[in-house]
C-alpha cells in the first residue's frame, strides 16, 4: 500500500507571522508531496519492501535494495521527516518545555537557554540543506545536525524534534537569514508533541 501524504493539522495560515501561509503550502503541498510521491516510486520496485512502515525502512537502510538505496533515503528521509515537523509545530505554542521532556532538557543541556543555543547554532551551520535535531540515544539527550532529507533512524537514534533548515523552509519570509528564522521558530513549537515523542521512547 502506497504512503499518502499527510495532511497538515492545523490551517495554512496558523503559524503566522512566523511562518507565512504561502511557505505552508510549497513546503506542504508541493515539496512533501514530491518526496511521497518519489518515495512511492522507489519502495514500489523493491516488493520485499512491502508492509514496512516508513521508520522501519530508515532504521534498515541496507537492507533497502542498493538500485534504490539513495532514493529511498532521500525521498523516504523528507516523506518521515516532514511529517514529524508539522506535527511538532502549532499555533497558540512555543514557550518554556514542560514535562519529562523539559526535565530531560535540563540534565543534558543545563538549561532551555542553553539548549536553544545549541539547537539554533546546529542550524545555523549546517552547511547547505539539512535539519538540526533534538534525538534520543544511548548517552541520552543530544542536538545534532543532519544533511540534505538524512535521518537519524539511520544512524539508530529516536528523533524528538527537528528544525527544517532547507531554504524552501524559510526562504520566502526571511530570504537569507537563516538564524533569524530559527530563533522565531520557537514561537510555534508543540511542546505537548515534543513530550508525546519523547515519552515514546523513553520507555
Amino acid at each position: 500500500m502506497a504512503f499518502e501524504l499527510p495532511a497538515l493539522p492545523y490551517a495554512y495560515e496558523a503559524l503566522e507571522p512566523y511562518i507565512d501561509a504561502q511557505t505552508m503550502h510549497l513546503h506542504h503541498d508541493k515539496h512533501h508531496q514530491a518526496y511521497t510521491d518519489n518515495f512511492n516510486a522507489a519502495i514500489a520496485k523493491a516488493p520485499g519492501l512491502a508492509g514496512k512502515s516508513a521508520e522501519d525502512i530508515l532504521r534498515d537502510l541496507n537492507s533497502v535494495p542498493e538500485e534504490i538505496r539513495t532514493a529511498v533515503r532521500n525521498n523516504g528521509g523528507g516523506y518521515v521527516n516532514h511529517d514529524m515537523f508539522w506535527k511538532i509545530m502549532g499555533p497558540n505554542a512555543g514557550g518554556q518545555p514542560t514535562g519529562p521532556v523539559a526535565d530531560a532538557i535540563k540534565k543534558a543541556f543545563g538549561d532551555f537557554a542553553q539548549f536553544q543555543e545549541k539547537f539554533n547554532d546546529a542550524g545555523v551551520k549546517q552547511f547547505g540543506s539539512g535539519w538540526a535535531w533534538l534525538v534520543l540515544g544511548d548517552g541520552g539527550l543530544k542536538v545534532i545536525s543532519t544533511p540534505n532529507q538524512d535521518s537519524p533512524l539511520s544512524q539508530g537514534l529516536h528523533p524528538i524534534m527537528a528544525n527544517d533548515v532547507w531554504e524552501h523552509a524559510y526562504y520566502l519570509k526571511y530570504q537569507n537569514r537563516r538564524a533569524e528564522y530559527l530563533k522565531a521558530w520557537w514561537n510555534v513549537v508543540n511542546w505537548n508533541e515534543v513530550n508525546a515523542r519523547y515519552q515514546k521512547v523513553a520507555k
